[in-house]
């Protein structure tokens, strides 16, 4: 694998947050926010054949094959070789990697060019990408994992706040907060 290959992946949960993306894949603080930015491209898409629930104890979800189902998320382009590494030591090993076909959705406010094709990419196009599977289903609870919840109430915990996010203004609840300098002490 040369090291200019680059990669794609379908993010159902934690790293559909453009936030928690860039705070996984790029630590460092010195880097430039707008270059980082203009490295991947987010695009709505849905994965057929799988349902999404929460991890038991957990902020966040794992995804398990499951014909009558699907999930939303985000497609995310431009991703490095060092950026996969990444992405698999975050996931750890509770979640495997897998090559998966998504169905790319329009982008909210995105400006359409010809023949229905927003940022270069066609709406309803089928894609194949890499997502990572929860490995063991029996951890998982019986509800969908809600992701409006995981931005409002635990995100601030996930992230860095030098990325400077602008358009975001979701901060954790101050009973969040304490718990989260508590579990620092």
């Amino acid at each position: 694998m040369g090291s200019d290959e680059t990669h794609t992946a379908f993010f159902y949960a934690t790293l559909m947050a453009p936030e928690v993306f860039f705070t996984v894949c790029y630590r460092s603080a010195t880097q430039d926010v707008a270059v980082l930015k203009s490295l991947h491209d987010f695009h709505p898409a849905i994965l057929p054949g799988y349902s999404r629930r929460r991890v038991k104890y957990a902020d966040y979800p794992g995804i398990t094959a499951d014909a009558d189902h699907e999930v939303r998320g985000m497609y995310v382009t431009g991703l490095t070789a060092a950026n996969m590494y990444k992405l698999d030591q975050f996931e750890g090993d509770e979640y495997v990697r897998e090559t998966v076909k998504v169905r790319l959705l329009p982008k909210p406010g995105g400006s359409k060019g010809q023949e229905g094709e927003s940022n270069g990419k066609a709406e309803d196009e089928v894609v194949e990408t890499e997502v990572y599977v929860y490995k063991d289903p029996a951890h998982l609870e019986d509800r969908e994992w809600d992701f409006e919840e995981f931005r409002t109430q635990r995100m601030k915990l996930w992230t860095r706040e030098d990325y400077g996010f602008e358009d975001t203004d979701h901060f954790a609840p101050k009973e969040v907060e304490d718990e989260a300098v508590a579990a620092a002490v």
